[in-house]
């Protein structure tokens, strides 16, 4: 604008080089003229903002982080005030007034980087699964596990607290997911003996022609059609696994918040408020409208879902299963002979059911000491 005024350059010039058009330039060299270069300077700066935020909501905030959300972070700490305390206060102000006053340190990322994977198109094309054990539940219950599967397209998830990391919780997360959205195309695992076997075959495989043994989970998704795919580290399911994050942050919080003790109480909150809300502020619409989700019609989910072993059967008709003693009743009309081998099939309910040439074979417990059912069939 000097230039200007000294007649070293024209206003269409100096527009074109500060970036403003004609008319906004015109209005600039006015000031300029009129009051120099402090005319220039906005009259705002240097004066606190008219949107800040009101100095008593900000000590509210602080002293409600230091009583009731001690360890909650910024985000989550606005987030529950608004919901729980009636008290507006964005994430970024509560950040920077929590670390003016010492209480909150960002953390460092760490220095590896590693490129992502382009996400699934098709919702239902890959679920990836996972459990994480933690104090979910702090010091007021057991220490237990949570059982997570996560759409790789959507984000959609579905999460069960267990005691721990068993196949029971796996596949009745699993069951629990084709009841609600069908069949998955495919799954990603740990390299879990529970999950994915990697031993080397028996003998009696060998001879049966089965190369790769499967667990009673890679059984299960195999009758299902569901592709089991290890994963070799934790980055290579790294959803699933930043979600155990901020289950091991945010949910541990929200359910003391909730005064849950028990994983019962946990899981009823987890289905009926917590999960539906995650889903509708963390899921997103997949890239295409196709469900890739296969029909459960057909299936007998409860007869595929669960743990099947072989027995043979002894000279006096005794088949031995987990330290339990099963005679097979002479009544019974359908009754394998000594050496034959019966396929023992525990449910999830924890039934079991003795198949020989997939009919149900009647036997009755005979060790006293386990005698909670009188038959097994």
């Amino acid at each position: 604008m000097e230039m200007v005024k000294c007649g070293f350059k024209t206003l269409a010039a100096a527009a074109g080089e500060t970036g403003v058009s004609c008319r906004q330039a015109e209005r600039i060299y006015k000031r300029h003229r009129e009051g120099g270069d402090e005319a220039l300077v906005h009259g705002n700066r240097g004066k606190p903002s008219n949107h800040r935020t009101d100095t008593g909501v900000i000590g509210r905030a602080l002293q409600l982080c230091r009583d009731v959300y001690s360890d909650f972070g910024p985000a989550l700490a606005a987030e529950k005030m608004r919901e729980r305390d009636g008290l507006e206060i964005t994430a970024s102000t509560l950040r920077r007034a929590l670390v003016s006053a010492g209480l909150w340190k960002q953390k460092q990322n760490g220095n590896e980087r590693r490129s992502r994977r382009a996400p699934r198109k098709r919702f239902g094309e890959l679920a990836q699964f996972d459990g994480s054990p933690h104090a979910g539940i702090e010091g007021r219950g057991p220490r237990c596990c949570l059982t997570t599967m996560i759409d790789d397209a959507t984000k959609a998830r579905l999460s069960l607290f267990f005691d721990e990391e068993t196949l029971f919780g796996a596949m009745t997360t699993l069951k629990m997911w084709i009841e609600r959205y069908g069949i998955p195309e495919s799954l990603c695992c740990d390299h879990k003996n529970a999950f994915v076997l990697t031993r080397e075959p028996a003998d009696a495989e060998l001879l049966k022609g089965t190369t790769k043994p499967k667990s009673h989970l890679g059984r299960a998704c195999k009758k299902l059609g569901i592709e089991v795919i290890p994963a070799n580290s934790p980055q290579a399911k790294g959803r699933v696994e930043r979600n155990h994050g901020a289950d091991q942050d945010r949910l541990v919080k929200e359910l003391r918040l909730e005064g849950i003790s028990t994983i019962a109480q946990a899981n009823r909150f987890l289905l009926e408020t917590c999960l539906p809300q995650m889903n509708a502020k963390f899921g997103r619409p997949a890239l295409s409208d196709e469900d890739a989700h296969g029909s459960p019609e057909g299936f007998n989910l409860d007869d595929i879902l669960c743990m099947e072993d072989i027995r043979k059967v002894s000279n006096d008709y005794i088949i031995r299963f987990h330290a339990r003693l099963f005679q097979i009743v002479p009544e019974a009309k359908v009754k394998p002979r000594p050496g034959d081998a019966v396929l023992a099939r525990t449910k999830l309910d924890s039934s079991l059911t003795i198949l020989w040439k997939d009919k149900p074979l009647l036997a009755k417990k005979v060790n006293a000491i386990f005698d909670e059912h009188k038959y097994a069939q």
